[in-house]
């Protein structure tokens, strides 16, 4: 199947007619292609111990037609100590390209047993690899540290923004080889605790500005997005509210956004990528799980309370990762500055200056 153009939440096939498996990943463009990677679920199973199986990447020419490049981070299957073990809990790989070292350099969140986060760093000579571990078990800045997302400044100076795991969002600068941080750091959005907690970040720059798209902390389960805008890569930022207006559900349009890609050769298009983790649960109101996770996670909840909260997440399907499915939207910039997400069936990237 040949696509001309991008169906929001529909099934998206490569071009050997396979679902695409890029999920909680981002867009990078090289030398006149686009390369998608993400993180590749086609084995994952609840009921199984298997939570990924490596980083895939594809490669386009148009953004709508993907061919597959395989691996270019494989499981280590015969290693259980390993991060990045197909039972180990890896996700949001982004890569960025450092041009002192010539090397790319991904990093991985990865979700410990003891309930603690960490991440992993790899680096290649090239997009598609082989990448080499440099760093495993790495907790930044001392902090247990979640969703991200990696920036480089025109400068090449890098940063790293990322969730304090239930707390607050950290924006670190990072070494000159973009493998660590310095030390220096900010701090924002401070909240109590899940469902309101930021993760997921995703920053882009746009006339001078720079923005943090973040989701709330459901798992699995979509919730409203929040943006916020600074003047600098610390900041401070305003937080504008939630960039999908239009969608009733509170759960941005059943997705959460893991990159925002500004399309090259265009005036003004910035696409958010967004992964639908749970296209089997799209008749569960938020409102019934954001009140369960406010109850699981606050301290002041009563014991009948707990109990209909635990009633309540177990009510929800079992994700199914390896069917999750992409919502692909062009951000539109509401009184010049203030991004906003409409829905569209479908849309094409040549009806963008």
């Amino acid at each position: 199947m040949k696509y001309d153009c991008i169906r929001p939440g529909q099934v998206w096939l490569d071009t050997e007619g396979k679902r695409i498996q890029a999920h909680g990943g981002s867009v990078m463009y090289l030398d006149g292609y686009y390369y998608w990677y993400g993180e590749n679920k086609e084995f994952t199973d609840p009921e199984r111990t298997v939570w990924h199986w490596g980083v895939r990447c594809y490669r386009s020419s148009d953004l709508y037609n993907w061919e597959d490049l395989g691996l270019i981070i494989p499981p280590e299957p015969d290693d259980p100590s390993s991060s990045i073990h197909p039972s180990s809990m890896m996700d949001r790989p982004h890569i960025i390209y450092n041009k002192k070292t010539g090397k790319f350099v991904c990093w991985l969140k990865i979700m410990e047993k003891d309930g603690s986060q960490s991440e992993t760093v790899l680096t290649a000579d090239n997009l598609t690899g082989p990448y080499t571990k440099v760093r495993e078990k790495l907790y930044p800045l001392n902090m247990s540290a979640g969703d991200f997302d990696l920036a480089v400044a025109p400068d090449g100076k890098a940063y790293y923004y990322f969730e304090r795991v239930h707390s607050e969002t950290i924006c670190a600068d990072l070494t000159g080889d973009y493998t660590d941080v310095t030390g220096y750091y900010s701090t924002h959005f401070p909240r109590c605790h899940p469902p309101y907690v930021r993760e997921a970040t995703a920053h882009f720059v746009r006339g001078g500005k720079h923005y943090l798209v973040t989701s709330g902390t459901t798992g699995y389960m979509p919730n409203p997005s929040e943006i916020a805008v600074g003047d600098s890569w610390h900041g401070p930022y305003t937080v504008l509210g939630d960039p999908h207006p239009g969608d009733p559900s509170r759960t941005s349009f059943h997705s959460q956004i893991s990159s925002v890609f500004k399309v090259p050769g265009k005036r003004d298009l910035y696409i958010a990528c967004a992964d639908r983790w749970m296209p089997n649960a799209m008749d569960v109101p938020y409102e019934s799980y954001e009140k369960a996770f406010d109850i699981l996670f606050g301290e002041s909840s009563t014991e009948e309370e707990r109990a209909w909260a635990g009633r309540m997440m177990g009510s929800i399907p079992k994700e199914k990762t390896k069917e999750a499915d992409y919502v692909w939207l062009p951000i539109r910039f509401d009184k010049g500055s203030v991004p906003v997400i409409e829905w569209l069936d479908e849309w094409r990237i040549e009806d963008y200056d």
